[in-house]
């Protein structure tokens, strides 16, 4: 599949190529032979396969992984399709996975399931993009705890990279999310992670941008005095203090004490819960932080998959590109190929090199109570719009925009 990383002398802009996520095939088009007939009929040959579509070790089992693997290369043979990348699903991002507060359990998920999807990957030259961690409420309250699950986790990411990198796995990412227990979900969070563990690895660790992963930040913004007045003085009248984000549990506690106050002691209340929501930073988001171009412009060069959904702004809901939600939505093809390509011409600071090719990848998801025909035809639509940004697979970036 040729290079991954630029080296100076190179054009500074990536390859572009367009790619389906098979997670809409889960529980349906199961077989490989199924699923990239369906999708190279669709007219795209890369191919993300999905821990979901009866590939994830946990469920399957080495053995069945080397037979999967087997019948995936004889079905791209006859299809012409490609697997670019193998990806997580659901079953590990429903638990506490990497950062989990039993460490047997953090050692079954990065030997039982990283390494042999990473094996995976490297069999099929494919790459790797994942998410398999968050942080209990309990780790979150206590600043020191919270350190030192983070540093364990970017222990575990970095063993990840470097095994990924001996057993000749293209290139492996983090997926990007959007609340304080799930990092990286802030713009700096994900540099100083990409650092930090590609630091400790010697290989480099990725992220993955996803378009409607922006969804929930700003639901973490950082209030201001002024808002904590108001919010106190609604509580007081009704005992409703609406949705307003402090932070730690102990802000909250310190917040219900305005009830007992008087007017002229609030201001001093609203202070004390603000230097209490200093201590932990890492719980508040910043304004660029809930925009997805904002994300794409300072971080898509590093983003070796990029996940393609439509969405309003306010949920990550992986709709399809139909013209009915893009008159909704706010993602729009050239814009996000404009941001990706601000990215490459920004000076960057990350120890990192930037990716020579990123997979645009479409994901959308089917409900369980969804009608194949009509995720197939949302497909079609979804496909036609984006060739109109990416009419062929391969071109350079600077061609497209």
């Amino acid at each position: 599949m040729g290079k991954l990383f630029q080296s100076d002398e190179d054009n500074i802009y990536p390859e572009i190529y367009l790619a389906i996520d098979n997670c809409f095939a889960s529980k349906r088009f199961t077989e490989p032979e199924d699923w990239l007939n369906l999708i190279t009929d669709l007219g795209v040959f890369y191919i993300e396969a999905s821990a979901d579509t009866e590939c994830d070790p946990l469920y399957m089992g080495r053995d069945y992984l080397l037979r999967w693997v087997d019948k995936v290369y004889h079905a791209t043979a006859k299809s012409g399709g490609s697997i670019c990348n193998l990806y997580s699903g659901h079953g590990t991002y429903s638990t506490l996975g990497l950062a989990h507060t039993d460490p047997q359990v953090r050692e079954r998920i990065l030997n039982g399931w990283l390494k042999p999807m990473v094996e995976s990957a490297a069999a099929l030259d494919a790459g790797l993009g994942f998410f398999c961690h968050a942080f209990a409420n309990q780790i979150l309250q206590k600043p020191d705890l919270y350190r030192d699950y983070n540093n364990e986790l970017i222990i575990n990411l970095a063993e990840t990279a470097r095994f990924a990198h001996v057993a000749g796995c293209r290139a492996v990412g983090l997926e990007q999310m959007y609340s304080p227990h799930q990092i990286p979900w802030t713009i700096q969070g994900a540099k100083d992670l990409m650092n930090r563990v590609s630091e400790k690895s010697i290989k480099p660790l990725y992220i993955t941008i996803d378009t409607g992963h922006q969804s929930s930040q700003g639901s973490f913004l950082k209030p201001g005095l002024k808002a904590i007045l108001r919010a106190m003085e609604q509580y007081r009248q009704d005992g409703q203090p609406g949705r307003l984000w402090l932070g730690p549990d102990t802000a909250y506690r310190l917040f219900e004490n305005c009830k007992d106050l008087d007017n002229d002691q609030l201001e001093d209340l609203g202070n004390q819960i603000l230097l209490e929501a200093d201590s932990y930073p890492y719980l508040f988001s910043e304004n660029p932080d809930c925009s997805t171009y904002a994300w794409l412009e300072e971080l898509a060069c590093y983003s070796p998959i990029i996940h393609l959904q439509q969405t309003d702004g306010t949920t990550s809901g992986h709709w399809p590109f139909t013209g009915e939600n893009n008159e909704r939505g706010m993602i729009e093809g050239e814009r996000v190929l404009e941001a990706i390509k601000t990215s490459y011409e920004n000076q960057q600071n990350l120890n990192l090199p930037k990716v020579d090719r990123i997979y645009m990848t479409i994901e959308i998801f089917a409900s369980t109570g969804s009608i194949n025909y009509y995720t197939i035809r949302d497909l079609q639509e979804t496909i036609r719009y984006w060739r109109q940004f990416i009419p062929e697979d391969g071109w350079k970036l600077d061609k497209l925009v």
